[in-house]
C-alpha cells in the first residue's frame, strides 16, 4: 500500500508544475456551463418552475457537478497510454515489478487528476453560485458525502478507462472503444438527470455506470439526504470491487497471452 502511495505522491507533485494549463482548461469548463445554464433558462419558461423535480437552480448545480467529473476524468490522454504500452510492448517492464500494474495506473492517474479536482471544484462552488445566485440546502455532512462519492466516481471512472485500454490485448486499438464510453458519459450522464429520461429508460440507466459516476455525486449536492448518500455509496462501492475484479482478469489474460505467444 505504501508504494501506490509514493507513487500517487509523486504524480500529485508532479502535477503542480502544470496548475497553469488547468487555470487555463477551466475556460472551456465555464464556457460549456454557461451555454447550459443559457440552455436551462430557455426550457424554464419560469424560474419557479419545475422539471420532473429539479428546479432551474438545481438543474444549473447538478450539470456544475457533473461537468467536474466528466472533465477531470482526463480519460483520452489516459486511455492511449495503456494502449500504447499494450502495444508497443513496454507493458512487459511492469509485469516483474513489485506492484501491480492496475494499481500503479489507479495510483498513478489519481495523483495526475488530484490538483485538478480541487481547482475545479472550487471553481465550480464560485461559477453556480454567480449563475444560480443560491446554494441548494446544503451542509457540512452534505458537502462531505458529495466529495466522498466524487471521489469515489472518479475511481470508478479510471478503472473503467484501465478496462478499456486493456481490452488492447485482443483488438488493435481500443481507443475508439473509449471514445464511446465518454460520449455516452458526457451525452446522457452529464447534460441530464436520470429522473428527465421516460420511466422505462430510467431502470436501465440506474444499473448503469451514470449511476455511480455522475448522477450519485450531483444528486447528494442537490438533495441531499442519508439514505439516499448509502444507497449511492454503496453502489460505488459494488461498482469499485466488480471493475477492479474484471481489470485484474483482464490483465492476467493478457499476460498469459503475451507469454504463450513469445511476448
Amino acid at each position: 500500500m505504501r508504494k501506490y502511495l509514493y507513487i500517487y505522491k509523486s504524480e500529485v507533485i508532479s502535477s503542480l508544475s502544470y496548475v497553469l494549463n488547468i487555470v487555463i482548461g477551466i475556460f472551456s469548463y465555464l464556457l460549456l456551463i454557461f451555454i447550459f445554464f443559457n440552455l436551462w433558462n430557455y426550457i424554464y419558461s419560469d424560474s419557479s418552475d419545475t422539471i420532473n423535480g429539479y428546479t432551474i437552480g438545481d438543474m444549473i448545480w447538478y450539470i456544475s457537478i457533473t461537468e467536474i467529473l466528466w472533465s477531470v476524468a482526463g480519460g483520452r490522454k489516459f486511455c492511449r497510454k495503456i494502449c500504447d504500452d499494450v502495444r508497443s510492448g513496454n507493458i512487459t517492464y511492469n509485469i516483474n515489478k513489485p506492484y501491480s500494474y492496475i494499481g500503479y495506473l489507479l495510483s498513478s492517474h489519481l495523483g495526475e487528476v488530484t490538483i485538478k479536482f480541487i481547482i475545479y471544484f472550487i471553481s465550480a462552488i464560485i461559477v453556480g453560485f454567480i449563475f444560480v445566485g443560491s446554494f441548494p440546502e446544503i451542509t457540512a455532512l452534505s458537502i462531505i458525502g458529495t466529495i466522498i462519492s466524487m471521489i469515489l466516481a472518479i475511481i470508478i471512472n479510471s478503472l473503467f478507462i484501465i478496462f478499456i485500454g486493456l481490452v488492447s490485448f485482443y483488438i488493435e486499438d481500443a481507443n475508439p472503444l473509449y471514445w464511446l464510453y465518454s460520449k455516452f458519459l458526457l451525452v446522457v450522464g452529464t447534460l441530464f438527470p436520470i429522473e428527465i429520461f421516460p420511466e422505462g429508460i430510467q431502470g436501465f440507466l440506474k444499473l448503469s455506470p451514470i449511476y455511480v459516476i455522475t448522477y450519485g455525486p450531483a444528486k447528494l449536492f442537490v438533495d441531499f439526504s442519508v439514505e439516499k448518500f448509502l444507497n449511492i455509496i454503496i453502489a460505488q462501492i459494488i461498482y469499485i470491487g466488480i471493475s477492479f475484479g474484471l481489470c485484474k482478469i483482464l490483465y492476467k489474460k493478457g499476460v498469459r497471452k503475451l507469454n504463450v505467444n513469445g511476448g
